[in-house]
């Protein structure tokens, strides 16, 4: 990796970081928030729909504004706001709108970076699956942290201390961008192999894909922290034991969410390697072909076998990300990555966002155990669309 690209990675890396921390602590504090706004957790969980659907559906909008000015400027942009509304989520607690308000806010500003710091990655690599696994291991690591951390400072300080500490740590992204050295001067886009008048038909089927796969990532990431505080009752009274009874079941669901992002982080690296390689459409299909029989399992586990395959799950889904995002910049033209990305998040994490009132409705009528059989199902019809993917991109490369 050249010092150019390094320098780039340091950036992006926090930024990647930030997005998703910002996004997951509040399904970790989901539980003690529904109690302080005296709500049922479905009412409490609506709260953020506009938060994840604003995170997924500016995307598009962003990307087209960091292909224009660059994804310095962008960034600051992100952390700015994105603090400023996390300040705002901690004054307003007590206010189920006025949450929601700040909430959307840091979804808005959140939604900058993927299109921005992906689009920036895919225009200087050389090696594209390698620098999309590293920073996809920072985001992973913000899935980790955020419920490890929001659900200790929830326990000893309070859930508006866990709002005070994000919008914190997003202005302080803004001292790291300032500090960095600037990669985007004398931006030199890296140059395609193959026919540019490639067909855009297997970029459309990769949509298609990628949409269904942000449905089943924000099934997950919205409800496993409450589905281990529920579950995983007979290992908590062991945690107990061993911690001398301090914690809470909240606490407890938090740190084993916290490690079951670490596992994806360690499957983001593997599929960085996979992605580098082997063929890239064959490794996207068997990483979310071994996600079907881990979520069935989960809806019927409890206690360790339920972690057990959360860490599967979790593995694969988050671990084929690179091999995903090295898709993306291979089937859309290189001039415009910031806005294909954009895209791309509208619909894995807008169109995605709906997932939320799926979970919601399931939940309702089901029972939890069900969201799981569902976001299977949803998994089923995912292969089935690679499949067609793959097929379209051999015909495509046909000479």
């Amino acid at each position: 990796m050249s010092p150019r690209e390094r320098s780039i990675l340091t950036v992006t890396c926090f930024g990647h970081f930030m997005s998703h921390f910002n996004m997951l602590v509040f399904p970790a504090i989901l539980l003690p928030l529904s109690e302080k706004l005296g709500m049922d957790m479905g009412q409490t969980l609506a709260l953020s729909f506009w938060m994840y659907l604003l995170f997924g559906l500016t995307a598009l909008p962003w990307g087209l504004l960091a292909d224009r000015f660059g994804a310095r400027p962008l960034l600051a942009i992100f952390y700015f706001g994105a603090g400023v509304c996390g300040f705002l989520a901690a004054m307003n607690l007590s206010n189920p709108s006025a949450l929601a308000l700040a909430l959307a806010g840091i979804g808005l500003f959140s939604g900058i970076y993927h299109p921005a710091g992906l689009g920036w990655i895919s225009k200087e690599f050389e090696k594209t699956s390698q620098g999309m696994a590293y920073n996809g291991m920072f985001g992973n690591l913000g899935l980790a942290t955020a419920p490890l951390l929001a659900g200790s400072v929830n326990y000893f300080l309070g859930a508006e201390a866990v709002y005070l500490v994000l919008g914190t740590v997003n202005i302080g992204g803004l001292f790291l961008l300032y500090l960095a050295r600037n990669g985007q001067g004398g931006l030199q886009v890296r140059k395609e192999k193959g026919n540019p008048k490639r067909s855009l038909a297997p970029f459309l089927v990769l949509l298609l894909a990628m949409t269904l796969g942000g449905i089943v990532y924000r099934g997950v990431s919205v409800t496993l922290p409450a589905y281990f505080e529920l579950q995983n009752r007979d290992l908590y009274q062991g945690f107990l034991v061993f911690s001398g009874q301090i914690g809470s079941p909240n606490l407890f669901a938090t740190l084993v969410t916290s490690l079951i992002y670490l596992v994806g982080m360690v499957g983001q690296y593997v599929g960085g390697r996979v992605g580098e390689s082997y063929d890239l459409g064959k490794g996207y299909l068997i990483f979310h072909l071994i996600t079907i029989p881990a979520a069935l399992a989960m809806a019927f586990t409890t206690d360790t076998p339920l972690i057990l395959f959360a860490m599967i799950h979790s593995f694969f889904l988050l671990g084929m990300q690179p091999l995903e995002n090295t898709l993306v910049a291979r089937l859309s033209p290189p001039k415009v990555h910031s806005s294909a990305f954009g895209l791309k998040f509208i619909l894995t994490f807008g169109v995605g966002a709906l997932s939320v009132k799926m979970v919601t409705l399931v939940k309702t009528g089901f029972g939890f155990s069900a969201v799981y059989i569902s976001l299977a199902c949803v998994s089923t019809l995912l292969v089935c669309t690679i499949l067609v993917l793959n097929h379209i991109r051999k015909i495509s490369s046909a000479p």
